[in-house]
């Protein structure tokens, strides 16, 4: 398969526009390594190695097993205390890309840049976009309506051509991507790049619970939903007994003390912490207490394959839409 040139894989020197979404729980060096070697772009959130020496360590690892270009998310909000420390580590093993989440990427863009590395940054709307282009960043990911985890409001079918008439760095699309003629309709709309993060779940090296796996594969788009109970920021995820028996908004006490001066600064970091703390038991054992997070794209997925084959079927799949538009004018 032909290299697929766009202004992203000549930023990052790769073969695809693809990037592997870092999913929470989900990436792992496996996945990473393979995905970046498979000529799309591999990356993982650098909370999902806890202690932090497993962080390094897992870095180290991913360094050893591929040459090709890596990414690593850092969440840039007060609440993350290693956001400094992982950013630091990151260069050192020599990491080339960051993607930065729910905050500000200003101290991130500056010491990526003092040693050549990169950064796109997470937006659902212009106003940011506009505001981590002025800081530096190289590319933004237009986060849309249909992503899984902190979905954007916007059709991606405004949002990307939205920011395109008035950014001048690339753009990468996010949101519902789980086949090539997405991917190809994504750059017709002025994208560079997809990020793909449902997919990925459905995938032979995840080392999460199988019946995470079978839910992405039995799932339709009318079985997303969107929940505030899970960390306090609307969040899609699999609509299961769990999710149904729990309710989709925090309760009225929460939300009270969520938007009261005083008590947001304790209530917003603990609501985040039990969140993870259940989505990680549900991602990782069988329970009762099923949170799994996942996109609309659910709907295209239909069996599980290697970071791989998925690369190459969503390449393939790009070329046949490619070259069925001109019986379609």
């Amino acid at each position: 398969m032909a290299k697929i040139k766009t202004a992203f894989t000549e930023l990052m020197r790769i073969q695809y526009p693809i990037i592997g979404a870092p999913m929470f729980l989900v990436s792992n060096v496996d996945m990473v390594v393979n995905i970046s070697e498979a000529g799309g772009l591999g990356t993982f959130p650098a909370l999902n190695y806890r202690p932090i020496d497993e962080y390094r360590k897992a870095l180290q690892e991913i360094k050893a097993r591929t040459k090709k270009p890596i990414g690593v998310n850092i969440i840039v909000n007060k609440s993350n205390t290693r956001q400094k420390e992982d950013v630091k580590i990151a260069l050192d093993a020599g990491v080339e890309l960051f993607i930065t989440s729910l905050g500000s990427p200003k101290k991130v863009i500056e010491e990526a840049h003092k040693n050549g590395a990169k950064v796109i940054c997470d937006v659902t709307n212009l106003s940011y976009g506009e505001k981590v282009q002025d800081l530096g960043a190289d590319a933004v990911i237009a986060v849309g309506a249909g992503a899984g985890g902190h979905a954007g409001p916007i059709s991606p079918l405004v949002l990307i051509p939205w920011l395109k008439t008035k950014l001048q760095i690339p753009i990468i699309a996010a949101g519902g991507i789980s086949h090539g003629s997405q991917m190809a309709a994504c750059l017709a709309l002025g994208a560079d790049a997809v990020s793909v993060g449902t997919r990925f779940i459905a995938c032979k090296e995840a080392k999460i619970e199988a019946s995470y796996k079978q839910a992405v594969i039995d799932s339709t788009p009318e079985d997303i939903v969107l929940t505030t109970r899970v960390s306090g920021t609307p969040a899609a995820v699999i609509k299961t007994p769990y999710i149904e028996k729990m309710g989709l908004d925090i309760p009225w006490y929460l939300q009270a003390l969520k938007k009261n001066k005083t008590t947001k600064k304790y209530v917003v970091p603990f609501m985040h912490w039990s969140g993870m703390q259940m989505m990680e038991k549900a991602a990782m054992t069988a329970t009762w207490k099923t949170v799994w997070s996942a996109g609309q794209s659910v709907g295209l997925i239909n069996e599980i394959l290697s970071c791989e084959d998925i690369v190459k079927k969503l390449v393939q799949e790009y070329e046949e839409a490619v070259k069925s538009l001109p019986s379609m004018l």
